[in-house]
């Protein structure tokens, strides 16, 4: 919808001007371009009380006032997992003003609370942040070259049991990996699926299901030989192959076969899912 337009006082007085030298709506309409309609309501307007100028309008007044504004904050930051239906409910029956979710949504937006989805991660030990910093600022040079030789893979596990991973939370931008905005939890039970699968620059495996516990024949024998092998041979020398810190990954008979095929393994800090890029796949696929 077109925004509308206000005439400007100078042009209203030109207006009145004309009318009062005698001429008509529909003449000084057509020398001035403007609607008839509004040169009429201008002038009975000037005829009832005088005054031409525009009338400024305050808006609509707000439903809350600024110390329900705060209530809204407050409740929110205390329990960051609350949706903007609870709030509403809990300030309606607080103070008895109903507003919408949208409404709630505004009001923390302005003091920049969003909902966002929580991070989720492993609890760490000192040592598990020591070794991933470490890991991480020996990275942070590497080209994009440099990256197009590592293959990342990982197993995921698929639950047919919500885990709420849809569940948000209140957050200022910025504050993402704040302990407060963070879900610790370790990896779930119950019925589900488990699929591998790795990804490289340009390129990916096929992602395959795996029924059975994974052990360290199987790994070697389906996920080594029928996957990761190939991409060893067509990439060459350079090919980096990463996993993760797994027991089935590091067993004796894995090592052997990593040695027999010339593949070479990057270092992995433990308890590092995050710093895997293919989590994004995984995120994807369990939406």
């Amino acid at each position: 919808m077109a925004q509308k337009k206000h005439l400007e006082d100078f042009l209203r007085g030109r207006i009145i001007g004309r009318l009062e030298c005698g001429r008509t709506q529909v003449e000084v309409s057509e020398e001035l371009g403007i609607a008839q309609s509004v040169i009429s309501r201008l002038w009975q307007r000037f005829q009832d009380d005088g005054n031409v100028s525009r009338c400024y309008s305050t808006g609509r007044t707000r439903v809350t006032t600024p110390n329900e504004d705060r209530y809204l904050a407050v409740t929110a930051k205390r329990n960051r997992r609350s949706t903007a239906s609870d709030l509403s409910r809990q300030l309606s029956s607080a103070t008895g003003t109903t507003v919408s979710k949208q409404t709630v949504y505004r009001r923390l937006g302005h003091i920049d609370l969003y909902a966002r989805r929580p991070v989720r991660c492993v609890p760490l030990t000192a040592t598990h942040c020591r070794l991933r910093l470490a890991w991480s600022r020996e990275h942070a040079l590497w080209t994009p070259q440099q990256w197009s030789y590592v293959m990342f893979s990982d197993e995921c596990r698929f639950s047919l049991q919500s885990d709420s991973r849809r569940t948000f939370i209140w957050r200022a931008p910025g504050t993402r990996f704040h302990q407060e905005n963070t879900i610790e939890r370790h990896r779930y039970g119950g019925a589900g699926w488990r699929v591998w699968g790795g990804i490289i620059l340009g390129s990916r495996t096929d992602l395959h299901v795996q029924s059975a516990t994974m052990t360290g024949h199987i790994y070697r024998d389906v996920i080594l030989e029928q996957h990761v092998r190939l991409f060893r041979g067509a990439m060459g020398a350079e090919f980096l192959f990463m996993n993760d810190n797994a027991r089935p990954h590091r067993a004796n008979i894995v090592d052997e076969c990593f040695q027999s095929e010339d593949i070479t393994c990057m270092d992995w800090p433990a308890y590092s899912p995050d710093l895997n890029p293919i989590e994004h796949v995984w995120d994807m696929l369990g939406r």
